[in-house]
């Protein structure tokens, strides 16, 4: 800086800022393009007066000794200042920091240097954008994050929850995959727990029911064989031994049945699975039952939709049929007619409907008729069956996830409907 006396020489700010301004350039700053100096310096004398103003000499000649940084630099102190150039416009502010002119300890002006604040304005708007738009995604893959850990966790548990509640209702459901953690190892648990509260409940219905129903074929058997150690009549004698022949085909088909509903009760779901052609198998079960068709003179109708094939177990399915027509024909009239009728449902289920034209089922009745051992008295001959026979079908019809439903109709006997999926359905998975 040339000092002329006590006065600052401002010939070469002028020629400095000319070659400056006269210059063109180009500096990318970020996403900023740079082309100009927009820093601002102007001199003041002792008085406070502007002797030099790089804007062009826009305020030279000025009194600047009330501004900050001029004021408190001519009094030694450290000047410094925020001022906008533009009236009410906070774009337009420009920051200027101060320093004194000395020559021989002594403060012959001041020299100030601004700069504006909007290039600084531009690069905080810009990072607010970023960071904005940052903060967003951090926040957004927090939430996705939090949603796939909470599936992870919750999907298990829910599963695990339908399992429950289908065990709770009766279905037949397997274990779903619950993956490799703490909810599978909850999950082995529950299964565990089921089975073994399953096989000592089961254990204990069926001695108590065996035991009460054998026990009264057994008493009829008994006291007929010790009548037949007296001397009795040839036609009481007959009769004492149709009666033991009757009663030991009735411990027979007990034990068969039951058998037979024991292996049906242990499954969880069933394994030998084909194309079923559901019209094939009423005519076989049909053809087979002529003679106790006949024996009734009973008249056999029925009603098929000519394509009817589902998924499921050929010899479990016949022997649903074959229940649900030996139940129609016990309690028809002699010389009755059963109608069977097979229906391709909207919602992808097959309906076979047994319908008969007897007493009815008693009020009662209706929902114990399912229940194992419970039996209704023949109408034509007063004698009860195993009570086996709906069970298994019932047990055959929640295998193959499915229903079976009997009640009465209005103008007189009763109807059977066992739905069935014509596809076979998935277990909780």
């Amino acid at each position: 800086m040339n000092i002329k006396g006590d006065k600052v020489d401002i010939k070469i700010f002028r020629k400095t800022f000319e070659d400056i301004h006269n210059k063109s350039f180009s500096a990318k700053i970020y996403d900023f393009i740079k082309q100009d100096v927009d820093f601002r310096v102007y001199i003041t004398d002792t008085l406070g007066t502007v002797i030099f103003d790089s804007d062009n000499g826009r305020d030279e000649g000025k009194d600047y000794s009330q501004w900050i940084d001029v004021r408190r630099t001519l009094r030694g102190e450290y000047g410094a200042r925020t001022s906008h150039d533009i009236t009410n416009d906070p774009y337009s502010s420009v920051m200027y920091i101060a320093s004194p002119i000395i020559v021989k300890g002594k403060t012959i002006g001041v020299l100030s240097v601004g700069k504006p604040t909007r290039t600084a304005n531009r690069f905080v708007e810009n990072s607010k954008k970023r960071i904005i738009f940052g903060g967003t995604i951090v926040c957004l893959s927090v939430v996705l994050i939090g949603l796939l850990l909470s599936r992870m966790v919750t999907k298990p548990i829910q599963q695990l929850t339908a399992y429950a509640k289908s065990i709770r209702d009766g279905k037949k459901v397997s274990l779903p995959k619950l993956g490799k953690n703490e909810v599978k190892e909850l999950g082995e648990a529950f299964e565990e727990m089921r089975d073994a509260l399953d096989g000592k409940k089961y254990i204990e219905n069926y001695v108590q029911t065996l035991t009460h129903e054998v026990k009264s074929p057994l008493s009829a058997i008994q006291g007929a064989l010790e009548l037949l150690k007296e001397k009795v009549p040839p036609e009481q004698q007959s009769r004492f031994l149709s009666n033991i022949h009757i009663e030991t085909e009735r411990i027979r088909t007990i034990v068969e049945k039951l058998l037979l509903l024991s292996s049906l009760e242990s499954k969880k779901s069933i394994q030998d699975v084909e194309r079923l052609n559901i019209n094939e198998i009423l005519n076989d079960a049909r053809k087979d039952m002529i003679p106790v068709f006949e024996a009734k003179r009973i008249l056999f109708e029925s009603k098929v939709d000519k394509e009817s094939f589902l998924e499921g177990d050929r010899f479990l399915i016949r022997q649903a049929v074959v229940n649900l027509l030996q139940n129609a024909i016990d309690f028809s009239s002699e010389g009755g007619k059963i109608i069977v009728n097979i229906i391709n449902m909207p919602d992808g289920f097959i309906e076979l409907t047994v319908r008969d034209y007897g007493p009815g089922i008693p009020d009662y009745a209706l929902n114990k008729v399912f229940e194992r051992f419970y039996s209704l008295k023949r109408p034509d001959t007063g004698r009860k069956s195993s009570g086996l026979g709906l069970s298994l079908v019932k047990e055959v019809a929640l295998l193959h996830q499915g229903s079976i439903e009997l009640k009465n109709l209005s103008d007189g006997g009763a109807i059977a409907a066992l739905r069935l999926p014509a596809r076979r359905i998935k277990t909780i998975s």
